[in-house]
């Protein structure tokens, strides 16, 4: 398939839009408008609009099974193929307000949970899973500072989740079958909504690929992988965060939709040209590293440690 390179997105472009769930959108009853927290939402509306987590995990949902498909013109013949990525949760971070971590740890505690809210460190499901939910909680590894993070709650919010993988790409499982495992124990995850959470949760997606159409050859380039870092709070629903990758709002086929576009990216086997070639190529640069800067700011802010983000890091992408 050849295609006009002056009438298409460039290959960045296109996989940060393919990465970009778009989530349905429901409208927020005045009386809880009212109620909204002032620090978290300043601004006076009519109408605000919000997205289930529940509804966001379902964008995930085929992605997992058959992957996420990212159209990828080679550069020089100007052949199109799709190439397919599975996404994988790396990371994330949930901040509620008090009342309704509360509310929520108690129902997580029917399940079973009874820990201690500063001990509640790891996840008993295996070493490498770093697991907690609980205000104000910290991992022994330092990801958290109790004090610090006791100081910042009226502005970050309670956490009520986070985890962060650290297995070795082939030894986990999909986004949506990690999601559904995970909500067994923690229900927030399915109950909660943009509106509930503070401006400090954000969530981390790796996509590896998995293959491509046609197939038939081996392209080194098409190796790379992506880790995309997304925001789940409301707060920043009015803005959009990337020129040229799409609004904070977008039109489904029966309503209103809520998109979430990477605020943040990092890149791992980034080599040839592929991704960075062409009349765009000063352009993605650019927009690379800004995408790199961002995230690397965002996890110091928050004082996290993302493995995955060190390790991509680490192994920064070359040109071939």
């Amino acid at each position: 398939m050849i295609l006009d390179q002056g009438l298409v997105q460039s290959n960045l472009e296109r996989f940060l839009d393919c990465a970009t769930p778009v989530v349905p959108s429901q409208v927020l009853s005045k009386s809880e408008i009212r109620n909204l927290n002032k620090l978290w939402h300043p601004r006076e509306r009519e109408k605000v609009e919000y997205f289930t987590l529940s509804d966001l995990w379902n964008c995930f949902d085929e992605w997992s099974v058959y992957g996420a498909g990212v159209p990828v013109t080679l550069d020089g013949s100007g052949e199109t193929l799709v190439q397919y990525y599975v996404p994988y949760l790396s990371a994330i971070q949930i901040f509620t307000g008090n009342s309704l971590a509360n509310g929520l740890r108690e129902e997580t505690d029917s399940y079973g949970e009874t820990r201690d809210s500063f001990s509640d460190s790891f996840s008993d499901e295996s070493e490498s899973e770093k697991l907690s939910r609980c205000e104000g909680s910290s991992y022994e590894d330092g990801v958290f500072e109790q004090e610090s993070l006791w100081h910042t709650n009226d502005r970050l919010g309670y956490l009520y989740f986070q985890y962060f993988e650290s297995s070795a790409p082939y030894g986990r499982v999909p986004l949506m079958d990690k999601i559904s495992g995970l909500a067994q124990k923690y229900p927030g995850l399915m109950s909660l909504r943009s509106v509930d959470l503070s401006p400090a949760s954000w969530m981390a997606v790796s996509w590896y690929p998995i293959y491509h159409i046609p197939m038939g050859r081996t392209i080194k380039d098409l190796s790379t992988c992506f880790l995309t870092y997304h925001t789940l709070s409301f707060s920043f629903q009015d803005t959009d965060i990337e020129e040229g990758i799409g609004g904070a709002k977008r039109k489904l086929r029966n309503g209103e939709a809520i998109s979430l576009p990477p605020f943040g990216l990092a890149t791992y086997k980034m080599e040839g040209s592929v991704w960075l070639s062409g009349r765009s190529s000063g352009r993605d640069q650019e927009r690379l590293l800004s995408l790199w800067s961002v995230a690397d700011s965002w996890l110091k802010q928050l004082r996290v440690q993302h493995h995955d983000f060190d390790y991509f890091m680490g192994n920064h992408y070359r040109r071939g």
